[in-house]
């Protein structure tokens, strides 16, 4: 009965209700209550905190739209991947190729050069006649199919379409959150710094800032701020 009461009053000396313990396993109890109350009331001062600040809308953007940017960018390179794999693939059955038809010119050159000089021979120039038709039909079937594995490279070529647009949405949202989060320090910045830090910081970097005074050409402007805040 004395363990019971002891352990009742300890628990309320720590603003925490608690069912009957013994007392050696009071001070265990009260204080793993006392650290999830303390735990829960920074959650919830945390989650109030970045609610007024509208970060949340922020957060909740990044977590949605993070994940999916990293999608697309497995995308671009799975694509850009297959498209190395498959030019590969064509230079290596078009090499052989073109090799063939450089030995079967060697081949007719050589052989034409040692007709001429040798005693005029019917039986020669009509082997001679034979062989080069015969290396014409096979340099034209190489030809062929060296035009195919050209145009296979080609084709792989056209995951830049849709690679292109994969990393131009990427950047734009890079661009937005940048915007974004950078406004929010800009509106809760004290006023020295929101003064200095007015102008050109929602532009980002420009390609080509010749005559525009009011955009930044590089990071620095934004690095100068997160510096001034102490970030």
């Amino acid at each position: 009965m004395d363990t019971q009461f002891v352990g009742s009053a300890a628990c309320a000396t720590q603003g925490v209700s608690a069912p009957v313990q013994p007392a050696a396993n009071v001070g265990e109890a009260c204080e793993s209550d006392e650290m999830l109350a303390r735990v829960g009331q920074i959650t919830r001062t945390l989650h109030d905190s970045l609610r007024e600040l509208g970060l949340d809308k922020v957060l909740e953007k990044a977590t949605t739209e993070i994940p999916d940017v990293r999608e697309r960018l497995n995308y671009v390179a799975r694509m850009t991947e297959q498209a190395a794999q498959r030019v590969l693939n064509a230079t290596d059955t078009a090499i052989p190729l073109q090799e063939r038809i450089d030995a079967g010119a060697d081949e007719i050159l050589n052989g034409w050069q040692t007709t001429f000089k040798a005693p005029f021979s019917e039986a020669n120039y009509r082997d001679m006649a034979t062989m080069t038709m015969q290396c014409l039909a096979d340099m034209r079937n190489d030809t062929s199919a060296t035009k195919q594995q050209l145009l296979d490279i080609m084709m792989a070529q056209d995951f830049q379409d849709l690679t292109g647009q994969v990393i131009r949405k990427v950047t734009d949202l890079a661009h937005n959150l940048e915007q974004q989060l950078v406004q929010l320090l800009i509106d809760y910045a004290p006023a020295e710094v929101k003064r200095e830090s007015s102008s050109g910081l929602l532009n980002g970097p420009q390609i080509n800032p010749t005559n525009k005074n009011d955009v930044v050409a590089d990071q620095s402007q934004v690095d100068d701020l997160l510096d001034s805040l102490g970030f």
